[in-house]
């Protein structure tokens, strides 16, 4: 590994929420800390799902933060041909194949696994229909797959069982995020990955994937989930409330306060300048490990 190159890559599915937060600046700091770059990235693959406004809304907000990101961003909606031209190589090496089931079928035939129902590869040998909607799986192996997370420790998968083959491109002409995180990464230089916790399954695959594509596998740190009173992800989907822009001192406290640290010296009363300077200097992940092992 070369010089540091962190990332923070946000959905503009809505406004930022405080467990946005959190991985947001877990992320700066660790990056700043290693005196690295930290990259921003829009993750608007998803035209559907995205607010009009939230993409500028999150840009806005990370500024009001104090968040300094180095270089452009990045938005996924503008880089298909990118996407394609690295789905063209999978296809080259046969590492993926069409498909045109429908969710209704693949959910009357799969076993559970660790995020849903897991393809059994109907498809693998050919079509199974006549649709004409084709999306197109990753085919991946039985590997027991281990990767080591630096809060986490080692996690074990086994690929084929825990997921099945992924989706890279959808039925509707949509390329998938597993597809596109591990180009963009690559594209990007991007060496250690810290984001929240509930993209750690995902990382497997994305390892597989890159292992595929011959690409370097960034080191990761996922970060524990901000939950509310009924110990659901805070998110769009459990209308979790946007930080606000005027409260920027204070919800920075607390998202070093969540991340395990003594905030005993901080005031909402400080600029954001000065409590970024003290979370630099302060700042460990040991302190975040102690907090997800007790």
């Amino acid at each position: 590994m070369n010089d540091y190159i962190g990332r923070y890559a946000p959905s503009p599915t809505g406004p930022l929420h405080f467990g946005s937060l959190v991985t947001a600046v877990a992320s700066y700091l660790e990056a700043k800390t290693q005196s690295g770059k930290w990259l921003l990235r829009m993750e608007d693959l998803d035209k559907p799902r995205e607010m009009p406004g939230a993409a500028d809304d999150i840009l806005r907000t990370l500024e009001a933060y104090g968040f300094e990101w180095d270089g452009e961003v990045v938005y996924q909606s503008e880089r298909s041909d990118l996407y394609q031209a690295y789905l063209e190589k999978l296809k080259d090496q046969q590492r993926v194949y069409p498909c045109n089931c429908s969710r209704r079928e693949i959910a009357d035939i799969a076993h559970a696994g660790l995020e849903g129902p897991v393809y059994p590869g109907y498809c693998r040998d050919g079509l199974s229909s006549e649709r004409q909607q084709i999306a197109w799986r990753l085919r991946v192996d039985n590997d027991h797959l281990v990767f080591t997370d630096k809060l986490y420790g080692d996690i074990h998968h086994h690929l084929q069982t825990d997921f099945g083959d992924c989706v890279l491109k959808r039925a509707d002409g949509l390329f998938a995020y597993q597809l596109a995180v591990v180009v963009d990464d690559a594209e990007q230089g991007v060496n250690h990955i810290v984001r929240g916790a509930d993209l750690l399954n995902s990382t497997s695959r994305q390892i597989y994937l890159q292992q595929q594509l011959g690409l370097i596998t960034p080191h990761y740190c996922h970060i524990p989930l901000v939950k509310n009173v009924q110990g659901e992800k805070l998110s769009k989907q459990t209308a979790a409330p946007a930080i606000a822009i005027n409260d920027a001192s204070e919800q920075l406290i607390n998202a070093l306060c969540f991340l395990g640290f003594d905030v005993s010296a901080l005031s909402p009363d400080m600029n954001v300048s000065a409590i970024w300077q003290w979370a630099i200097k302060h700042w460990q992940l040991i302190v975040t490990k102690k907090k997800i092992m007790k």
